[in-house]
């Protein structure tokens, strides 16, 4: 299969996503998309993949035109995408959902979806209970799952929008692993969407360079298997940063405020994991400081950070916030004082799909029982302006893309917490977008507030904190001294060696 986008054109009122793009693409390879946030990228893809029309231009395959329209049409024509969120029912099982999207629907003989699943697993060293409930997984397995569905409704084209995200290094191995055996002995195309530049260089044959809707450049990525040196990684992410942006950027370092009183202090909690056994935790967070939560993808730092919010159990300890008991309270009580808890999830926790970016500021206004409309979009336009919102007040919320939901969300913030826990909080922005996050979180902890957050990004918690803490298998170990400490090695003791 080879594909052809020919002069796609798409339009969201007065934002050309998409400007008369032309593109090919080769059946076994490797393609990474690239871009800014709100350049064109997903909107082209959920093009490609049926999720969305185009206004105008044509779809090639083998170079016949290709007129489809829904995702189940595409494919039908052999394309298939993998969205940054699975799209799966929570309520079925691995099994259940593995059949549910198979072409023959629920009427497939269970024994035969069962043994058929286990041949995918099995080879490409995944590893899926199928009696396991989809709202029991994480988000790799969940995405293992989607992409064995796919393969098994024969698709020659997959099409992943940042699959690295929320995942652990280990997890990321599997997957490279699995797409490189897919392009390679299958003859597939696999176009990969993401901002994480050493994924892209790590595992695409070339790239494809959108800015502002234009497609502005393709380059050859260097052959990883003649080994890559660290000269090379960094000479080719900096031409990928001026494709991408028009200018290189400048090497960002955070500045480090005055550390104040505790704000925050659990002491020996015992959080509730069925699936793991979790030791007895201590951690204090301070006015102006950041701590930063390491670990493989369900290790229990993510139960944790809910258990200090109030959005999980606690088994047993104690929890202090603002100087008082907190351990019986709820996450409503801990708000009021002044703790913001921020979900991984834009459109599952954080937002409300169908809402405006206008309507989300009302229900963050101080008075919501009547609400001044006028000044709430005066607010709306503000933040749209502040924290760089490629949208319209007007926009539903999803109608923006994933980057620029996150942007929403962080400058739904309150100005001035007391701490904020954090879950990925710059998950699926930019390079540039990342650091614009982060100048906007720091200036919260200048102001006295404390920060606990999470990232499976290495360089992200060796650059942003002041105290890293490795969660695996429900023991936690310190990082002694962050500013001593290689993305190398916190990423072995990610793997347990401490």
């Amino acid at each position: 299969m080879d594909i052809e986008l020919r002069n796609i054109h798409k339009r969201f009122g007065a934002i050309h996503a998409n400007n008369d793009i032309n593109v090919q693409f080769s059946h076994g390879r490797i393609v990474g998309i690239l871009g800014e946030n709100g350049a064109g990228k997903s909107t082209l893809m959920k093009i490609l993949s049926g999720f969305q029309p185009a206004d105008a231009g044509e779809i090639l395959i083998d170079d016949r035109t290709i007129d489809y329209t829904g995702p189940t049409a595409a494919i039908a024509n052999g394309i298939g995408m993998l969205q940054q969120d699975p799209l799966d029912v929570g309520a079925f099982t691995v099994l259940e959902n593995f059949i549910y999207g198979g072409a023959d629907g629920l009427t497939l003989q269970r024994s035969q979806a069962e043994a058929r699943l286990s041949e995918l697993t099995a080879r490409f060293g995944f590893e899926l209970d199928p009696h396991q409930l989809i709202d029991n997984l994480l988000i790799a397995q969940r995405q293992q799952l989607e992409i064995v569905r796919l393969l098994a409704l024969g698709v020659e084209t997959l099409i992943l929008d940042e699959p690295t995200t929320g995942i652990s290094a280990e997890q990321k191995d599997i997957l490279f692993n699995a797409l490189r055996e897919l392009a390679r002995d299958e003859g597939m195309i696999i176009l990969l969407v993401s901002h994480k530049l050493e994924d892209v260089i790590d595992l695409c044959d070339e790239v494809v360079v959108l800015r502002a809707g234009l497609m502005v450049g393709e380059m050859e990525m260097p052959a990883s298997d003649s080994g890559l040196t660290s000269a090379i990684i960094a000479e080719t992410k900096q031409r990928l940063v001026t494709m991408m942006f028009g200018e290189e950027l400048e090497t960002h370092s955070r500045p480090h405020y005055e550390i104040g009183a505790p704000v925050f202090a659990a002491e020996a909690i015992v959080v509730h994991d069925p699936r793991l056994d979790m030791q007895p935790i201590s951690l204090t967070a301070h006015a102006g400081e950041v701590i930063g939560l390491a670990g493989l993808g369900g290790s229990g730092q993510e139960i944790f950070m809910r258990a200090c919010a109030r959005l999980g159990r606690v088994n047993s300890g104690a929890l202090r916030f603002d100087g008082a008991d907190v351990t019986g309270a709820s996450y409503r009580h801990l708000f009021r004082r002044g703790c913001v808890f921020g979900a991984a999830g834009r459109l599952e926790e954080g937002l409300i799909a169908g809402l405006t970016l206008t309507e989300h500021s009302a229900l963050v206004s101080d008075d919501k029982l009547q609400i001044d409309w006028k000044l709430v979009g005066e607010r709306t336009v503000s933040r749209i302006n502040h924290y760089r919102i490629k949208g319209r007040a007007a926009d539903t919320i999803e109608q923006l893309s994933g980057g620029n939901q996150q942007r929403v969300l962080i400058g739904l913030l309150p100005d001035d917490p007391k701490l904020l826990i954090l879950e990925q909080p710059t998950r699926g922005l930019d390079v540039d977008s990342a650091r614009w996050i982060w100048t906007q979180l720091l200036e919260r902890c200048r102001r006295g507030a404390a920060i606990i957050f999470n990232s499976s990004d290495l360089e992200e918690l060796v650059t942003f904190s002041d105290r890293i803490f490795v969660f695996y298998a429900g023991r936690v170990y310190e990082v002694p001294d962050v500013a001593q400490t290689s993305i190398d090695e916190l990423g072995h003791l990610i793997g347990g060696e401490f």
